[in-house]
């Protein structure tokens, strides 16, 4: 009994005022984290975002920004994409690809423009296709509007040109456009635009050089075109062509000709080397028929 009666009970007023500095801290506490997190909570609560408070404390820990998700998920939401957690755009699948060293709000761009296009791209794919090293953005719009590639590359003013020879031996100078579109399916692990300019350079040449004449590869340069588009070029690669077009050609040296000249040149001088073996052959008996002739007068 005495025991008991050591025990100290705190009273009604000290049992009032622990709660009170309780409740203070948790009121500091509550301050403090809106006061960071809270205008991103709020955009995002705002916005129909489904970002948490407990999602932006973690990015804070992970040193992710908060704008960056938080103004993704923004975009994502008002553009009418799934954001949800299960199967959509959530916020940890946009914090593990930002951690990962993707570009979070490019790849939202792209997924949005997609969606207007009505071209199918989800958030995984256009992920890995970020990560693959591809700008997702620019392939979309490329997908959507084809865009044009010379061939040979042009380099500042300096005009280049694909030589070819046709079976008369007559050269020509070809420059080509090419206009491509990406194929969302091929840019991962397809080749690049390099790739097709190569390509449609050796397709080029191989149609100018299959032609019996260049008369007939200048009436019809379509044909160039006919040839080189039916040997498959983008197979295996980032892009489907859309069309090959000659943009220029010109005639430049009779190749048949020049090399007949340096043909029959290097026979001339094999003639000439050839006669000159045989008069020196003519001279060495004329002397050898001199020294018998001097030995069958001694």
């Amino acid at each position: 009994m005495e025991m008991m009666a050591n025990v100290w009970i705190p009273s009604a007023w000290q049992l009032l005022l622990g709660a009170a500095l309780i409740a203070s801290l948790v009121v500091v506490l509550l301050i403090a984290v809106f006061a960071k997190w809270g205008s991103y909570w709020l955009q995002a609560y705002m916005s129909g975002a489904d970002v948490s408070m407990k999602s932006l404390i973690d990015m804070s820990f992970l040193r992710i920004e908060q704008r960056l998700i938080v103004t993704a998920k923004v975009m994502g939401r008002q553009a009418g994409l799934r954001i949800d957690r299960e199967g959509g755009m959530s916020t940890d699948r946009l914090q593990a690809h930002h951690l990962a060293g993707g570009d979070v709000k490019n790849v939202v761009r792209a997924i949005i423009a997609a969606q207007r296009a009505e071209i199918d791209l989800d958030f995984e794919r256009g992920a890995a296709i970020d990560l693959a090293g591809r700008d997702v953005l620019v392939a979309v719009q490329t997908s959507v509007s084809p865009r044009v590639i010379f061939c040979p590359r042009q380099d500042g003013e300096s005009k280049r040109l694909l030589s070819a020879v046709a079976k008369n031996g007559v050269e020509l100078l070809v420059s080509a456009r090419v206009t491509v579109r990406t194929d969302l399916d091929q840019l991962i692990g397809g080749a690049t635009e390099e790739t097709i300019i190569a390509r449609v350079g050796q397709a080029i040449v191989s149609a100018i050089g299959s032609a019996d004449s260049h008369m007939d590869v200048l009436e019809m340069p379509a044909q160039i075109s006919k040839g080189a588009m039916a040997h498959g070029l983008d197979a295996n690669t980032a892009f489907s062509i859309v069309s090959i077009d000659i943009a220029d050609i010109d005639v430049g040296e009779n190749i048949g000709a020049r090399l007949q000249i340096d043909q029959a040149n290097a026979d001339t001088r094999i003639a000439r080397a050839q006669a000159e073996v045989r008069r020196a052959r003519a001279v060495a008996q004329e002397q050898q028929m001199t020294a018998k002739l001097g030995e069958a007068q001694a």
